[in-house]
């Protein structure tokens, strides 16, 4: 049978169950003294409020366990929500400043901060902050040891203060005092931030009040630089790697264009080499050269030769400076650079050889300038094959030449000739051109003429000699001198005769016409045309003295052929007035009393002569010569034969 309650007993039962009631609601601390006042009211007794008083005390206790938990609960949420959110960034200054500012929430503060120790100045300086106004504050950097920061930097151990200025334990400066000053600080919590055992830096929390840490907000403060390191060393990993893919990939890049510069050099080489293999024997590939580099290259490419004239490309965009730059390249052994001008020169001894110049709005890297140094080598070397087969060629055309006017006597001069693709027994023209020193330089250049122009060329002391196809000794005479002058620098004087075969045979004439064309050379000379050139037939009278032909036929046609051709269409007496205008000293009266005609009319005669002879017949010297001119006339008129 149950036994029924007291009224005692059910107010103490009533009480407890409204402290529970209490605790279920999560009232707050003033509420739990409601029970004692209602009992009180009620007239309890003084056991039944003790004991009240007693269930107040114990409901209190379980309300701070319970609130605790729910806090730590709620701390350790927020911290893994912090670690979760840490765990998302990816770049190191956005993880610092994530940080700073959890700290800030978590524990309530004015201001957050972190400062990260530099182990080359073996200080700590300012990192991050949240919540900071002094902008001195921002940029400070502690000692080691010095400070509250600079103490669990050094130390590796958390330090707080409720009032930073007042606390002894720390070493006070000057430069950290203003600086917390200046930012307003009093309570300052710092805790270091540790990978294994290397203390990396300090999180600090602090507020402008006094504001005592308890041990549980130390630790909460300490659990969040865990991860907080942990996070900055990802981040700064992760950081360090990225770097080292950039300069991995960078690096790839470099050595991709370098394999393919490499790829790019190999084969222009190859290619030139076989140009040099296929072509330099024949004397020829530089054009290809110059294919080649311009197609590896691009741009525009100019070869010069030793004298700067260019064998391909353009001479027009050249200047000083390019001539410069080849020096500078010769003396160097390298490319050298003027404007957008790429310059690469090669010498043999102290004498340049050849010259390339690259234009191009492009960049050339190194290894594109060796190819261009490469095509200079290859382009030399052609151009010494070109040399040396010329010269070898040359040797054998001059000896062949040297015994055609020298010793015709010889058998088998002809058939030599015909081996060297010259046929004597076709129209051909000697030349001798006179020259003043550069032996080496005006061999080399007949030879080069004689050889384009099939034909064959020597050198005799000062003068070369030229046996050439055609049959205007004239013309080649000046076109030789032309050339010859400006390849030398100075003048060159040509004579020129004609070497057809008379019926003594192709080789006596060669010899015969050497002996002509020397003549001319001097007479020239004499006459004070040096760097002018002509045959014996343009030399007037002086032609019959030096000519082996005699050419009298050709010197009256020069001389006074016009008039001869104008009294034979009209049948005038051009002719008789001459000769009587010269019989008589020029004068106009007697001769026309020795024609019996006017004056006027030998006036009128004159005038067309002079019409016909040019305005300069009378000078002294076309004078003698339309004299002498003349007297050959009336001898061939009276003498058939001759």
């Amino acid at each position: 049978m149950e036994r029924a309650l007291t009224p005692k007993a059910t107010r103490k039962t009533d009480g407890a169950y409204a402290y529970l009631d209490l605790l279920a609601r999560e009232a707050s601390a003033v509420e739990f003294e409601g029970p004692i006042l209602q009992a009180r009211a009620a007239g309890a007794d003084s056991a039944t409020l003790e004991e009240l008083e007693r269930a107040k005390v114990a409901a209190l206790q379980v309300r701070a366990v319970l609130r605790r938990r729910a806090k730590r609960e709620a701390e350790l949420s927020a911290l893994f929500d912090t670690a979760s959110d840490l765990a998302g960034l990816r770049d190191l200054d956005a993880v610092l400043e994530a940080i700073v500012h959890r700290a800030r929430q978590l524990l309530a503060t004015d201001i957050a901060y972190m400062t990260l120790n530099d182990p080359e100045r073996g200080d700590t300086y300012m990192r991050v902050t949240d919540g900071s106004i002094s902008a001195s504050f921002r940029r400070l950097r502690l000692p080691m040891g010095a400070g509250l920061g600079g103490l669990v930097a050094q130390s590796g151990t958390p330090y707080n203060t409720a009032d930073y200025f007042a606390d002894p334990r720390f070493r006070h400066t000057n430069t950290i005092d203003v600086a917390v000053h200046e930012e307003g600080l009093v309570a300052i919590l710092g805790v270091p931030l540790r990978l294994g055992t290397q203390v990396i830096g300090v999180l600090f929390a602090a507020n402008r009040s006094a504001r005592p840490f308890a041990q549980e907000e130390v630790a909460l403060l300490c659990s969040l630089a865990a991860h907080a390191a942990v996070a900055i060393d990802t981040a700064r990993l992760l950081q360090e790697t990225r770097a080292a893919l950039t300069e991995l990939s960078e690096a790839n890049t470099l050595i991709r264009a370098h394999s393919e510069s490499i790829e790019r050099a190999a084969d222009a080489h190859d290619r030139m080499t076989g140009l040099v293999l296929r072509g330099g024997l024949r004397g020829g590939g530089v054009e290809d050269v110059a294919a080649v580099v311009t197609e590896v290259l691009g741009g525009r490419l100019t070869v010069l030769d030793d004298e700067g004239r260019p064998l391909v490309g353009e001479s027009g965009d050249l200047d000083t400076g390019v001539f410069d730059a080849a020096q500078s390249s010769r003396a160097l052994g390298r490319t050298v650079k003027r404007g957008d001008a790429y310059v690469a020169s090669v010498d043999v001894g102290a004498a340049p050889l050849c010259t390339l110049v690259l234009r191009t709005d492009d960049p050339v890297s190194d290894t594109d300038q060796r190819i261009l140094e490469r095509a200079a080598i290859v382009t030399a070397l052609l151009l010494l094959f070109r040399r040396s087969v010329a010269e070898a060629e040359g040797r054998v055309r001059g000896e062949l030449l040297d015994d055609l006017v020298s010793r015709p006597e010889l058998r088998g001069l002809d058939d030599r000739a015909r081996r060297l693709g010259v046929d004597l027994d076709a129209p051909h023209v000697l030349v001798v051109a006179r020259h003043d020193g550069q032996r080496e330089r005006a061999a080399f250049w007949a030879s080069s003429q004689a050889t384009l122009a099939h034909g064959l060329a020597t050198a005799r002391g000062d003068e070369v000699v030229l046996l050439l196809p055609g049959d205007r000794p004239g013309a080649l005479a000046r076109r030789v001198a032309a050339e010859l002058s400006a390849s030398l620098g100075r003048p060159a004087t040509a004579g020129a005769a004609p070497a057809s075969g008379p019926a003594s045979g192709p080789v006596a004439a060669v010899a015969s016409a050497y002996a002509e064309a020397r003549r001319c050379a001097g007479a020239l000379v004499a006459l004070g045309r040096t760097g002018d050139g002509a045959s014996a037939e343009e030399l007037g009278f002086v032609g019959l003295l030096v000519g082996e032909r005699r050419e009298v036929s050709g010197f009256l046609s020069g001389a006074i052929g016009p008039v001869l051709d104008y009294d034979a269409r009209r049948g005038t007496a051009l002719v008789k007035t001459l000769n009587a205008y010269f019989g008589t000293g020029g004068s106009l009266s007697r001769t026309a009393e020795a024609l019996h005609i006017h004056v006027n009319t030998v006036t009128q005669r004159l005038d067309r002569v002079g019409q016909l002879l040019g305005e300069d017949w009378q000078e002294p010297g076309r004078a003698l010569e339309i004299q002498l001119a003349l007297r050959l006339h009336r001898l061939r008129t009276h003498m058939p034969d001759t």
